[in-house]
């Protein structure tokens, strides 16, 4: 059974230090829901909240209708997946998953069945009688999801899961983490301070900084919408670059430089703002290299990174700014550092931020708050 976990102004402080002060969202049933950001903003704090291993020291956290603030941990039936593992060395995979049945005296074919049948779900039911010692990482947190899940939890915590498995693996894993969620169906709240990591298997992703969340959206909103210039640099890679939009007969104009110029038709500003200081975001495979005879913004190629599929040039304007260009790589080979080149942007796809609040003008953005 899945429930709606609901946040209305949920406080937490240390001593007089606010860690989280006072945050409002909502988790729907089913959902796969990622909070993402540095080490430090809070994430990990959040979750031990709905946990019910930090108290809360204001506002409400709900499970459907019912407010869980003062609930024991073992009343709020989670389900809580760790970056170690936690498994029982002594225990086989069967007894591992079994354990949390064992402990509430459920018959003993009924835990048989419940654990083999999860043990298939998660595709380790051939290692059901080995020890962890004899399991790769992997293997052992395949372990840990099933113990979480054959106790038919209503929410599932899970905090950094993957950080410890090497690069491939985390791969591997997290489909297969996602595939599970899907299967199975329960709300979930993911922990990752990951940008790939939560693009790839979130419903809805909440990016956070300094116990604040800063936007909540599907993968697509926060990476192609970003609500303000910190979720632009956190989610993936950006160029940050300061120019001016000016009024002009009625319509916003976006100066690349003296010579190079667009027209905004979808910000949003006042009529009294007739030039207003930005910042754009432009990320690296936003610019697209043009030939010397077309339209562009000049510049000069620095450093140039051929990696297969892509690559990756480093470019310096006739502003002074650097900026990071990434092309599809050619059977003609790479442009070499110290060769002139013109710049274009796709428009669409380029966010402005007020220069002062930092926020995104573009009209549309949301930020799920």
């Amino acid at each position: 059974m899945s429930i709606e976990i609901t946040f209305k102004d949920a406080v937490k402080r240390y001593g007089d230090v606010t860690v989280i002060p006072g945050l409002s969202f909502k988790v729907e049933k089913g959902e796969f829901f990622t909070l993402l950001g540095p080490s430090g903003c809070g994430k990990t704090t959040l979750l031990r909240m709905v946990a019910g291993f930090n108290s809360i020291e204001g506002g409400e956290i709900y499970f459907d209708e019912d407010v869980i603030n003062d609930l024991p941990p073992q009343q709020r039936n989670i389900g809580m997946v760790f970056q170690n593992y936690a498994v029982f060395p002594h225990m086989t995979v069967k007894e591992n998953v079994g354990f949390g049945l064992a402990n509430k005296k459920i018959a003993k074919q009924e835990i048989e069945k419940r654990v083999l049948d999860m043990l298939e779900v998660v595709q380790i039911r051939q290692f059901a009688d080995r020890l962890p010692e004899n399991l790769s990482g992997g293997q052992q947190q395949r372990v840990a999801l099933a113990r979480a899940i054959v106790m038919k939890p209503n929410v599932l915590l899970m905090d950094e899961p993957l950080s410890n498995l090497d690069a491939k693996l985390r791969v591997d894993m997290r489909n297969a983490i996602k595939d599970l969620q899907r299967e199975v169906g329960i709300t979930t709240i993911y922990v990752t301070h990951d940008q790939e990591e939560a693009m790839a298997i979130s419903d809805k992703i909440a990016v956070m900084n300094d116990g604040v969340i800063q936007q909540i959206g599907t993968p697509q909103e926060v990476y192609q919408r970003p609500a303000n210039v910190f979720v632009a640099k956190f989610i993936g890679r950006t160029n940050i670059i300061e120019r001016k939009v000016k009024a002009k007969n009625g319509k916003y104009y976006l100066y690349l430089d003296k010579e190079n110029r667009f027209g905004l038709p979808s910000i949003d500003l006042s009529e009294s703002d007739q030039e207003l200081d930005v910042k754009l975001s432009v990320r690296p495979e936003e610019f697209v290299i043009v030939p010397e005879s077309e339209e562009g913004i000049n510049g000069v190629i620095k450093e140039s990174i051929f990696l297969g599929l892509n690559v990756h040039y480093v470019v310096e304007l006739e502003s002074g700014e650097t900026v990071e260009v990434i092309q599809e790589s050619s059977i003609d080979g790479t442009l070499a550092p110290g060769r002139k080149v013109k710049l274009k942007i796709k428009k669409e796809k380029i966010n402005v931020f007020d220069h002062k609040t930092e926020k995104n003008i573009v009209r549309g953005v949301s930020n799920g708050l």
